[in-house]
């Protein structure tokens, strides 16, 4: 037996000995009085009866134990030519002070707090300052629309908006004060107060008695200290989109997060105490609570603030200046900023100015690594490429090659085997486990391990109907997948990339794939569409590496002939267009559900995530070019 199968095999035998000694990394002023708290099935709760803070355990305790002096955030901001430092003292000093300017403001344990915050320091010393006093923090992507800011104002009920006065975005400048004036003027909710960081990009216009300065309040506060907190109690609510089209707060708790993040940070990642981690994200976004605030700060690691994006800032060897320039070991973002880069520079020559000898591991998910660009990064850096799959949901991987346990040889498509916590399943329809090379329905036996959602905010029955009834013991994923022989796990998409084609049910997730190792392809999306005779069928709409003029009939011609190669006539994939881009979320998924809609002429909502609503007007030209989106609302 292997040391992941030992590891493994413990995490589901003996969960509550496994987790209990994960949580002697963390600092407790009360220890729980049970490990794993099973008295409400199918609600599962993790070290209740604990206390703890999150705030003492990402900050105060390493300048207690002298790491003082350590970087702790660095903050890399090419948009605005703006490189800083921050230290774990300099860091206590100035979350401390941020969590005595909300207390001032009224905000106690409990009370939530809306963060609408561009990538900048301010946003993780505004997060950690409510974890300081037990206050609940929603992070809100900055630049949300305000209808959507509002949707979650009236959810979340915070006391206080903490916002700032703009980004840039790419090139482009983004003012959040007037999207914060419209959200709260919708909103049914209305927040006591807003402290509002301004920057010297843009200044933003005050409500009296309503809005403070970030500096002007900051200047003058008491520092606060750390309050104790249930384990089981909220750290925060982050919203993610639901199929009613409400957002759904997904929760998570104090104790069973900050054990979790540790634990994975030296078992999954192989990053230790005081080393450089850096995750090109989003703060806004489940990664960037997980793995750039909580999970590197708890560890005691330095983490990367990047405002910026993998190309145009300035280009494509962004990420490489970033890696070389402040000595990060470890690299986790999504496929879709690697495809970027391989679009711009496909031979990697922007990689030739950059010293990454202290690079040692490319981490990917939010989106399926298809092989094409796992071969290509994989070349071009000459080290592992781990494509890890995980939710908002859990929090932290659910599946990856654990590079601190055993690493396992990489099969490209594959997010390699479950994490030790996760007891990964495939089932059919029926709710019965498959046999090994199965395609179904992907799931995990319940109970969850620590740093999971235990529920929806203020939405238990919500969360029950969601993610525990369609398969009770189990928790739905709502992917589909199969897991090989040798126990590697394949997440092919969303139950909904599944088409059915004359009775065949057949992957997009695999077409895309074929389509993807066209030499002249940087990126793709099939999806399938209605069609009178056969149910559905696919259709292809892709994106040409930089530089590359082809005809769109000979390209077409092309994916036809590889599609029929490697899955055969059975796909009935025949009709590809090009387009200039994908509509993406602004984390970086691509928007086949909303792209199938158009196509089938369905009503549809230009989703809150959407990178940029204009690229929908080009893809719905791309489908009427082919016979699609006729009557679209």
């Amino acid at each position: 037996m292997g040391k992941y199968d030992e590891v493994f095999r413990r995490s589901i035998s003996d969960p509550e000995g496994f987790w209990g000694e994960a949580a002697e990394n963390i600092d407790w002023y009360k220890k729980w009085d049970k490990v794993l708290d099973d008295s409400n099935k199918p609600i599962y709760r993790w070290f209740s009866g604990a206390e703890m803070n999150t705030c003492y355990n990402a900050v105060d305790r390493h300048v207690e134990k002298g790491r003082g002096d350590q970087t702790a955030i660095i903050y890399d901001s090419p948009v605005t030519d703006t490189i800083q430092k921050i230290t774990y003292r300099e860091l206590l000093d100035k979350v401390s002070k941020f969590a005595g300017v909300l207390k001032s403001l009224g905000v106690s344990k409990g009370d939530t707090i809306i963060i609408y915050m561009p990538m900048v320091p301010q946003a993780a010393i505004a997060m950690l300052a409510c974890a300081r006093l037990g206050a609940v923090h929603s992070v809100v992507f900055g630049g949300f629309a305000p209808h959507e800011l509002a949707i979650r104002i009236d959810d979340a009920k915070p006391k206080v908006i903490v916002t700032a006065s703009g980004a840039i975005e790419g090139k482009k400048l983004i003012e959040y004060k007037p999207m914060v004036n419209k959200a709260i003027e919708i909103a049914k909710h209305k927040p006591d107060k807003c402290v509002v960081y301004q920057r010297p990009i843009v200044k933003a216009d005050m409500v009296d008695g309503r809005d403070h300065d970030w500096d002007d309040v900051i200047a003058n506060a008491e520092p606060a200290q750390c309050v104790p907190v249930q384990a089981t109690d909220p750290l925060y609510i982050l919203y993610t989109s639901g199929t009613t089209g409400t957002p759904k707060g997904i929760v998570r708790d104090n104790g069973g997060h900050a054990v979790a993040l540790r634990w994975s940070f030296e078992n999954i990642y192989n990053v230790k105490p005081g080393e450089v981690y850096w995750s090109a994200s989003d703060v806004g976004w489940v990664v960037g609570h997980s793995y750039i605030i909580y999970g590197p700060l708890l560890t005691g690691c330095t983490t990367i603030i990047f405002e910026g994006k993998p190309v145009g800032t300035p280009d494509p060897g962004a990420f490489w200046r970033v890696i070389s320039e402040h000595g990060a070991k470890v690299l986790f973002t999504a496929p879709t900023a690697f495809r970027a880069i391989k679009r711009d520079d496909p031979d990697g020559e922007y990689l030739k100015k950059y010293d990454l000898s202290g690079f040692k591991y490319l981490f990917l998910a939010g989106e399926r690594l298809d092989p094409d660009t796992y071969h290509w990064a994989s070349k071009l850096l000459n080290r592992p490429v781990i494509d890890h799959w995980w939710q908002t949901e859990t929090g932290w991987p659910i599946t990856a090659n654990c590079m601190g346990i055993e690493e396992f040889s990489i099969k490209p498509g594959s997010s390699t085997k479950p994490v030790p916590g996760f007891d990964v399943q495939i089932l059919n329809n029926d709710g019965n486990p498959v046999e090994a090379g199965t395609e179904g329905l992907v799931a995990v036996k319940l109970p969850l391990p620590p740093g999971t959602l235990p529920t929806l905010w203020q939405a238990e029955q919500r969360f029950l109907e969601s993610y525990i009834n369609p398969f009770p013991g189990y928790y739905f994923t709502s992917d589909g997948g199969y897991i090989d022989e040798d126990g590697y796990v394949y997440v092919m998409g969303r139950v909904d990339d599944v088409i059915n084609v004359a009775g065949h049910r057949l992957s997009t997730g695999e077409m895309e794939e074929i389509i993807a190792t066209h030499k002249d392809v940087a990126e793709c999306a099939v999806f399938g569409v209605e069609d009178g005779l056969k149910g559905q069928v696919p259709v292809g709409l892709v994106v040409l590496k930089t530089g590359i003029d082809k005809g769109e009939e000979e390209l077409q011609q092309d994916l036809v002939k590889m599609i029929r190669g490697e899955i055969g006539a059975i796909a009935c994939f025949k009709q590809a267009v090009i387009v200039k881009r994908l509509p993406k979320t602004r984390s970086g998924k691509i928007l086949r559900g909303t792209m199938r809609k158009i196509a089938d002429s369905k009503k549809y909502s230009v989703p809150s995530t959407i990178d940029d609503p204009a690229i929908l007007d080009e893809v719905k030209e791309a489908l009427k070019k082919m016979g699609y989106a006729k009557e679209n609302v």
